[in-house]
């Protein structure tokens, strides 16, 4: 993309203009690192770091001007400097201008909620891919174009790398992109510019509340997408909100919306509404009541959060017009998502399972289901990260012990944290609801954890190892190694053999 800059000054009335306003603009970035030639540099004034600080570094690196929000003496000769009030607020305006609107050359399909934005993401593409469309994803495990995979940091990028990602997948000639939306980029508003024409809403549970402070805030938050529907800015039409029924939160989100809603659920009375749901280690089967009539379903997924997935998946489908055999068809044939109650079988006598459950309803969905198909024993290995909700904590520590037979409380990401400190608060939610005939262990080491538990594992025996899912590496105070949950269970029980 290239820009005159007087383009993107015309989008910000009260901004000062220091320098020539007819410099061509090649690239946008808010970090000096990724500054190439002929960059506008978005000076961000941040908790840690402020981007007035990297101006020169910005320079040497080839920009050719600055948004700025604070006088900065001192400017390279030939540097432009725009200056507005908000540095943030401005990037929101030209971000998507500048890369042409990408979101409303696409299809955008987006899915907030504590749980299951991951599972269903895959599911939606799983449909659309088998009806026969092009679809780039953005989430937590990776961002693909078609089948080029690009790396990920967060669940949804800065409105920058959104921005442009989107614009790659228009030149890649995408029909679709599934997005996960979180909390974080609806309250910071990364999805500025963007226009959603379906809005999944999966579930709302407690989490985040490190950022958000309070429960309101994350639901508020998690609206957000909902309202994006409804504005009446909108260039596209056959706008869809799809909600959870059977979520507490679903009338408040429904009043919030004025386009066309689905809802599905399994509890109460809802559009698609499952039946008959048979749990089974090997996978879940279950009939869909809805316009179609009733859909059979048998998938190689299983647990009943997954159900609720597999319903959010039809509903988007169906939204956009795709039929009922396809849509069982791409079902019927999806097999798992890495790191989402993932099987690790090499042969041993007893199951492991690999889960990223790391909220109090995400670990218990993920128990309930493996107490639906022990045969024996529940191992449970789990830990909370560090610098995040802390109130968590004990309630999963109650959860593990509640589950499981046998509970080791280990580190997930501890960060800046002590993490014997982590342990003691899970301690606390152990100790309060540990039973006659149930044992628990604090161990700090997450592969010490994980061995541990093998080597307790008997015949017919499950462990869950939840936190990390997909994750392979950690956060430690000083630093972050390597660290793959499935790989580390592979190489252990290779050891004892």
């Amino acid at each position: 993309m290239r820009k005159n800059l007087q383009e993107l000054i015309d989008l910000l009335p009260n901004a000062i203009i220091q320098g020539n306003s007819e410099v061509v603009i090649e690239d946008l970035a808010h970090d000096s690192r990724k500054v190439i030639h002929g960059t506008l540099f978005v000076c961000l004034s941040g908790v840690k770091t402020d981007g007035h600080d990297y101006i020169i570094q910005a320079y040497r690196q080839g920009a050719v001007a600055v948004l700025v929000e604070k006088d900065v003496d001192n400017i390279p000769p030939g540097l432009t400097v725009l200056k507005v009030a908000d540095t943030r607020a401005a990037m929101m305006i030209i971000a998507p201008y500048f890369f042409e609107y990408p979101s409303c050359k696409l299809r955008m399909i987006g899915i907030t909620g504590t749980n299951g934005k991951t599972t269903s993401s895959y599911l939606v593409r799983s449909i659309l891919k088998k009806a026969g469309f092009k679809v780039g994803i953005i989430g937590t495990i990776q961002n693909s174009i078609g089948d080029e995979v690009l790396p990920t940091q967060n669940t949804t990028p800065d409105v920058i790398d959104l921005q442009r990602l989107l614009a790659q997948m228009v030149d890649s000639s995408m029909d679709y992109v599934v997005m996960e939306v979180s909390s974080h980029a609806l309250a910071l508003n990364r999805v500025a510019g963007c226009e959603f024409d379906v809005g999944i809403f999966t579930n709302m549970t407690r989490d985040h509340l490190d950022f958000h402070v309070t429960f309101e805030n994350y639901l508020e938050a998690k609206t957000k997408l909902f309202e994006l529907l409804s504005s009446k800015e909108q260039q596209k039409k056959g706008k869809t909100a799809i909600i959870n029924a059977d979520d507490k939160a679903a009338t408040f989100i429904l009043e919030r919306t004025t386009c066309k809603k689905i809802t599905y659920g399994i509890d109460h009375s809802a559009d698609l509404q499952a039946r008959n749901t048979n749990i089974q280690a090997t996978g879940a089967q279950f009939d869909i009541a809805g316009p179609f009539g009733t859909m059979s379903l048998q998938l190689k997924i299983t647990g009943l959060f997954n159900v609720y997935n597999v319903l959010s998946a039809v509903s988007a489908a169906l939204a956009e017009g795709i039929d009922a055999h396809t849509i069982k068809s791409a079902l019927e044939e999806f097999e798992s998502v890495s790191g989402r109650f993932e099987l690790v079988d090499i042969g041993q006598p007893f199951s492991v399972i690999v889960d990223y459950a790391h909220t109090p309803d995400g670990l218990e969905n993920i128990l309930k289901t493996a107490q639906q198909i022990a045969k024996k024993r529940i191992i449970v290995v789990f830990g909370c990260g560090g610098d995040r909700d802390k109130t968590k904590r004990p309630i999963m520590g109650q959860l593990a012990v509640q589950y499981g037979n046998i509970v080791i409380a280990t580190s997930d990401n501890p960060r800046t944290e002590d993490p014997d400190s982590i342990l003691n608060e899970i301690e606390i939610g152990i100790k309060g609801a540990l039973t006659q005939g149930k044992i628990y262990e604090k161990i700090i080491d997450r592969r010490q954890a994980i061995e541990r538990a093998l080597n307790l594992a008997e015949a017919n025996d499950i462990v869950i190892i939840a936190g990390k899912g997909h994750e392979n590496y950690q956060i430690l105070k000083d630093r972050t190694i390597s660290f793959d949950d499935k790989e580390v269970v592979k190489a252990i029980i290779k050891e004892m053999r």
